[in-house]
């Protein structure tokens, strides 16, 4: 019964931090334990202990007289959330390039082939599958850096990268051709074994995608 409860409790809370980045709940609504109750198919207790998780990940806030609600954006925000990115994700991808071996250069392969090919559909003008592209592009960062050896910088970039996709998915653009050379540059400088050519395209990568969500917000 215990690893039941267990289960159900996180099924909720991926499921809810998913409609948090995905923006079908609202940056600021209210959440209402009664409406989320019917909502999520989840017991009060498990949604008072959901949201408490998500408060101390970031997702959701939490007042003594509002109650929970979801976190709000704010462009200051994510320029945060992006300088952290980068932080945590080029460390953890210079460890994984002097780290990875083959296993992890044929899966990073495999997923850029992945992203390659949403890439290419969403370049001819067709966007219906936006969702599988963002989570073919996540796919990619994380095996670009699964062989830094510390679970615990995995899990912060996790949360980070979370954070900065609700950005994305609020303002759910393409920045072309551009954004996939860098894909493709990022790739073959990892293949060779070269983090600074890595390095500094991933940044480049990452500010350039800032610099086009907050030009859209």
């Amino acid at each position: 019964m215990a690893k039941q409860m267990l289960t159900v409790g996180a099924s909720t809370y991926e499921t809810i931090k998913r409609d948090i980045i995905f923006g079908t709940l609202a940056p600021g609504s209210k959440l209402k334990l009664d409406s989320l109750k019917a909502q999520y198919a989840a017991s009060v207790s498990t949604l008072r202990e959901t949201l408490n998780r998500l408060s101390s990940d970031g997702f959701v806030a939490a007042e003594e007289q509002r109650g929970f609600y979801v976190t709000p954006v704010s462009k200051e925000d994510l320029q945060e959330i992006a300088s952290l990115r980068v932080l945590l994700e080029c460390h953890a991808m210079r460890q994984s390039i002097k780290n990875g071996d083959t296993e992890w250069e044929g899966d990073l392969v495999a997923a850029h082939h992945k992203l390659h090919r949403m890439e290419v559909l969403l370049q001819s003008g067709d966007e219906t599958e936006k969702e599988a592209w963002k989570r073919y592009d996540w796919e990619f960062h994380q095996a670009l850096i699964r062989a830094c050896n510390s679970q615990n910088l995995l899990s912060l970039h996790a949360t980070i990268y979370d954070k900065y996709l609700r950005y994305q998915m609020l303002v759910l653009t393409f920045r072309g051709e551009v954004a996939a050379k860098e894909h493709k540059d990022i790739l073959d400088a990892a293949l060779a074994r070269d983090p600074d050519t890595a390095t500094r395209i991933l940044e480049r990568h990452i500010f350039e995608g800032l610099a086009h969500t907050l030009a859209a917000m």
